[in-house]
Formats: C-alpha cells, sequence, structure tokens
C-alpha cells in the first residue's frame, strides 16, 4: 500500500521489505506485489555485510552484500527462489566474474533447485562465470556442494522394484519451461535413455496424468489386474497388506514423484557437464583450492559413478585424490561398500596393481578397509542381522580375489591382519546373527510341529470312516479323497523336513563362514518346505470338506474361499523372507566384470 520509496527503505541489516519476505517465507504472491510496484530496481538492492557502514538512505553501494534471490536459496525457498530468478536481471549474475551467479548455483544444488541452476549455465552468458579457487566461502564452490547430494544422481538414489519400473518407463522431454516463465533447460536425453517404452508416450505436462484418469475411470478390479500384470513379482509379495496402496499411491502420486526425482538427475547431469568444463581449464594448485580432490572422495563416499566418470574426462589426474589418512577413491569406494564404483575405476586402464596394494597411514590395505565393519547407511539395506553379516562375508571375499597374495598376510599398524581384523570387528554382528536365526528356527519349528500333529492324525482318520469289514476308506473311490491323501501326505512329508531343517539351523555352530551359504540355505530349506506344508495342509481341509459337504456347493465353495487366507497370510511373512534370502545368497558384491565384457570396452 505504501509508495516505492517505503518498498526500497532499508534496515540495518541492509534487508529491504522484499528481502524480509525471500528469507523468512515462500509466499511468491506477497514478493510479486511488490516487484510489480517497486520495479527491477528492489531485486538487485544488496544487504549489508558486518564490515560494511550503515549511513542511512539507500544502502545500494555495497559489494558483497546479497540480493533477495541469494537470501531465498540460501534458505531454501524453491517457489520464491524462481519467481525471484525469472525477474533479476540477467547480468546482475555474470559481472565482475559472475560472483552472483557461482554463489546462485553454489545454494540453488545445496537446495535442490536444479531447474533454476541449470537455466543459470544455460545462459547466453554463462561463459562469465568464473571458480574462483582463491575463495574461502563454501557458496562459492559449486563442484564441492554438488558431490555431497546423493540424490541428485540415480546412482546415489535408492529405488525399489516398483519405483525402478517407473523410473525406466518414464520419458522426459528435451525442453523443460521453468515455472511457466519464459525461461526454458534443455536436456540432453540420450534417445535409449529408458529401458521401456510402456508409458512414453502416455506422459503430458503432468507426469502419469493419462495413467491416473484411465485407471479411476475403470473398475477397481480391472485396474487391479493392469497393475498385476506389470508387475506380477511385486504384487506377490505385497497382495495381501499392500495392494490397495500400491494401485492409489504409487501408481498416481508416487509416479509424479519419481517424474520429478528422474528430471533432477538429467537436470543434475547437465550442471556436471558444465562444472566439469570449468575444472578442466584449472591447474592442480586451483583444483585443490577449490575442493576438487575433496569433492571426488566424497562422490567416492557416496557412490557417484557419474560424478566421477565426468571429472575424470575433466582432468585424469583427480582420480588420485587422497585423504589425510592417505586413503584415495579406491579406498573409500571399498570402506563404505560401493561395488559400481571399485568396478569403474578398476576397469580404467592404468596401475590397478599399485591401488589394489596401496596402504594408508595406518598400514591398512583394502583388504584391511574391506575387513572392517560397513557402514550403518549400508547394512540397513539389508533386513535382519544375518543378512548384514552375509553381506559383509560377501565383500570381504570379493576383495580378497582380487588384491595381492601379500595383501591377505600383511599386518597393519596394530599388527592385524585382515582375517584377524574382519573377525574383531564383526563379532557383535555374528552374535547378533545367530540370535535371529535361532529366533527364526524356533518360531517355524513350533509351526512345523502343529502341521505334522495335525497330518498325521488326519491320515488315519480319513473323512467318512472306513468300512468296519474290511477297513478300506469309505470315500476312496472319490477323486477328491485321492487328492486329500496325496495333500496330507505332501504336507506331513513338507512340514517333517521344515522341521528338520529348522533344527538343522538350532544346533549349528555360527561360525563367521557359515553365513555366507551354509545358513542362508538352511533358511531356504526350512521356508519353501514349510510354505508347501501349509498350501498342502489347505489343499487336504478343502478336498475333506467337498467329501463331507458333497452336494452343498454353497458351503463348499464359502469354506474353499476362507481357506484361501492361511496362505495368502504366509506371503508377506514366508516367501518375503525367502526372496531376500534368496536374492541375498545369489547377488554377491560383484568387483570385477567378465573377461568378454572387459574385451567388448
Amino acid at each position: 500500500m505504501g509508495n516505492q520509496r517505503l518498498l526500497k527503505m532499508q534496515d540495518k541489516r541492509g534487508y529491504t521489505a522484499l528481502a524480509l519476505v525471500a528469507e523468512l517465507t515462500d509466499n511468491v504472491a506477497m514478493a510479486e506485489r511488490m516487484v510489480v510496484k517497486g520495479g527491477e530496481e528492489l531485486l538487485t538492492i544488496r544487504t549489508k555485510q558486518d564490515d560494511d557502514e550503515y549511513v542511512g538512505g539507500y544502502i545500494n553501494d555495497y559489494q558483497n552484500g546479497e540480493i533477495p534471490v541469494l537470501i531465498a536459496s540460501k534458505k531454501g525457498h524453491k517457489e520464491m527462489t524462481t519467481y525471484l530468478f525469472s525477474k533479476t536481471p540477467p547480468p546482475v549474475f555474470f559481472e565482475k566474474g559472475g560472483r552472483y551467479g557461482i554463489m546462485l548455483l553454489t545454494r540453488c544444488i545445496y537446495a535442490e533447485i536444479f531447474d533454476v541452476a541449470a537455466s543459470l549455465i544455460q545462459h547466453r552468458l554463462s561463459g562469465e562465470l568464473r571458480i574462483d579457487p582463491e575463495s574461502e566461502s563454501v557458496d562459492l564452490r559449486p563442484i564441492y556442494a554438488l558431490a555431497h547430494m546423493p540424490s541428485a544422481f540415480r546412482s546415489g538414489s535408492q529405488l525399489g522394484l516398483w519405483q525402478r519400473f517407473i523410473y525406466h518407463c518414464l520419458r522426459l522431454k528435451t525442453l523443460l519451461k521453468l515455472s511457466n516463465k519464459s525461461m526454458e533447460i534443455i536436456l540432453h536425453v540420450d534417445p535409449d535413455d529408458t529401458k521401456a517404452n510402456i508409458l512414453a508416450n502416455l506422459i503430458a505436462t503432468s507426469p502419469l496424468d493419462k495413467i491416473s484418469s484411465g485407471l479411476r475411470k475403470l473398475p477397481v478390479i480391472i485396474s487391479s489386474y493392469i497393475v498385476v500384470f506389470f508387475l506380477p513379482i511385486f504384487s506377490l509379495f505385497q497382495l495381501l497388506d499392500s495392494f490397495l496402496n500400491l494401485v492409489a499411491i504409487e501408481m498416481l502420486s508416487g509416479g509424479e514423484k519419481i517424474y520429478e526425482m528422474k528430471k533432477n538427475h538429467h537436470v543434475a547431469c547437465e550442471i556436471l557437464k558444465w562444472l566439469s568444463k570449468k575444472i578442466s581449464e584449472l591447474d592442480e594448485t586451483k583444483l585443490h583450492k577449490c575442493l576438487a580432490y575433496d569433492s571426488m572422495l566424497h562422490a567416492a563416499k557416496y557412490g557417484l559413478v557419474e560424478f566421477i566418470d565426468s571429472m575424470r574426462h575433466a582432468n585424469p589426474d583427480l582420480l588420485w585424490a587422497m585423504d589425510k589418512n592417505e586413503r584415495g577413491i579406491f579406498s573409500h569406494a571399498i570402506a563404505y561398500r560401493h561395488d559400481t564404483v571399485f568396478r569403474f575405476i578398476h576397469e580404467i586402464e592404468g596401475r590397478k596393481e599399485m591401488i589394489a596394494s596401496r596402504e594408508d597411514v595406518f598400514d591398512n590395505n583394502i583388504l584391511h578397509l574391506a575387513a572392517e565393519l560397513g557402514p550403518s547407511s549400508y547394512l540397513g539395506k539389508f533386513p535382519n542381522s544375518a543378512l548384514q553379516m552375509q553381506k559383509e562375508l560377501q565383500w570381504f571375499k570379493a576383495v580378497e580375489r582380487i588384491v595381492p597374495a601379500k595383501c591377505k598376510e600383511a599386518k597393519n599398524a596394530d599388527g592385524k591382519k585382515p582375517r584377524e581384523l574382519f573377525t574383531k570387528t564383526h563379532e557383535e554382528l555374528v552374535k547378533a546373527g545367530e540370535k535371529w536365526a535361532r529366533d527364526i528356527a524356533s518360531s517355524f519349528t513350533l509351526v512345523g510341529t502343529l502341521i505334522i500333529t495335525m497330518m498325521f492324525a488326519a491320515a488315519f482318520t480319513v473323512p467318512g470312516g472306513n468300512d468296519q469289514n474290511t477297513g478300506i476308506p469309505i470315500f476312496l473311490k472319490k477323486r477328491a479323497f485321492k487328492v486329500f491323501i496325496i495333500a496330507d501326505a505332501v504336507s506331513l512329508i513338507t512340514s517333517s523336513s521344515s522341521v528338520l531343517s529348522f533344527i538343522w539351523i538350532l544346533t549349528s555352530r555360527y561360525a563367521e563362514n557359515d553365513f555366507l551359504w551354509k545358513l542362508p540355505v538352511k533358511l531356504l530349506l526350512g521356508l519353501i518346505t514349510l510354505f508347501f506344508s501349509v498350501l498342502s495342509m489347505m489343499i487336504a481341509f478343502v478336498a475333506a470338506l467337498f467329501m463331507m459337504l458333497e452336494g452343498n456347493r454353497g458351503v463348499v465353495i464359502a469354506t474353499t474361499s476362507l481357506a484361501v487366507v492361511p496362505v495368502l497370510v504366509l506371503i508377506p511373512t514366508l516367501l518375503i523372507l525367502f526372496f531376500e534370502i534368496l536374492v541375498s545368497t545369489l547377488r554377491s558384491p560383484k568387483l570385477l566384470t567378465s573377461k568378454k565384457k572387459k574385451k567388448k570396452d
């Protein structure tokens, strides 16, 4: 309601009303009213720095202050930053070496406002932006910021089965508008970017809108069959308690989030390409000052293969980055359990043997690092202690296969060999894995014992009884009786096998190496036999009802439908656990590619 003088008035910190709005809120409507009335000048008024003096009036002479868009990006206000950026005169970001531009780029990376960052570097004046190695401000080191954002890259994002399916099906536009403004982002998307084209033609302005509207028009049962057709494995896992959630949430809202994620990944790669070009222009001294080497180590820590690949093309010397403990990218990939980074670096032609046998300041080689307990972010991916121990063993064995023989017997500064260090650091995990396995085996042994008792009794008390003269079952010639007796026998045999497998687990010695193959195989055998025993028990139950209630079709159908419930209850308990153990056992870390693939590369 005030005049322009009121809008441009500054407090002792040099903040205008617009600067306060940018700092305290994400209210674009409020900022828009001010900008319309105050004009572009309002967007370029700088705040006061600590070493500036307040002399009253307009403080438009500050050289190191901040303009509203910088303040909004620092606070992570995405909508406000996008709006203010679209209204601020572009030359402001590129004058005097582009200090404001680099600062905005860095802050947008930290705040994951990638569309603004990409628009900035794709501007025709972006060549004026220069990375200042002499600056000690973190806000002027965009390469360091990008290395600390694993969610900005596909290799740093953890996606489930359903999410990966949607991710690969979505196809991005190559031209994106920035919040419906005049600025646009050009994405260099590869033609074969998507592995499947099922949903490629269905994405318009909003991802999965057409799928969502189409499913809403169909009956629920038809929509369910569509989802089951595309993801039978996932629907098997979550058939009972997650099916409706799969259709309602993942299909409608989840798809939009994944679309936004994929867009951010591609935009981040555009930013990375631009930064790589700038990095290639710097000498070694400047690379150290702008934290390029530290950025490589952080990228290895987070498993960002795209980052490492782009930087090594900009300057191959960056692959030899070392931290204060003399641990390089190779060592960080092992310590943080990133097999993709390890394979990528190992495939690069060069001094592989030197890297594999390198030691840090504590005399640890990479096998010692593999012997250390993995980080919680890695172990947390696996649902129980036994599988965590299995993965740790797989990692140690995989690294052991590629290091020179001398590394296996080398001692570190504490006088420990890699295997001795592994045993010491994994004592608690072995105990936790043993406790989990014993608890599971005890619980399922009880279930299996009850099934054995019931099935054994049912075999000698058949439906309809026996002929008093011959002792032959009265329903012997009925087809349902044959089904009953076969299902009873199968249930009895499989439940007995299951109990024996779990007893085998209870009597195991639980040595370290047992978690690699022996224990998982025993668990798999016990779980699958227990599942088939319950399934056969319900088949025997339905066959018995069919014989006893012949002619009462309604009752038979009702009871048969209810008999499916125990089987469905087992799916989220037995089968999920079964597939988790199976996948974990078969999918061990692969630190080396096959000879065939190497030859192709």
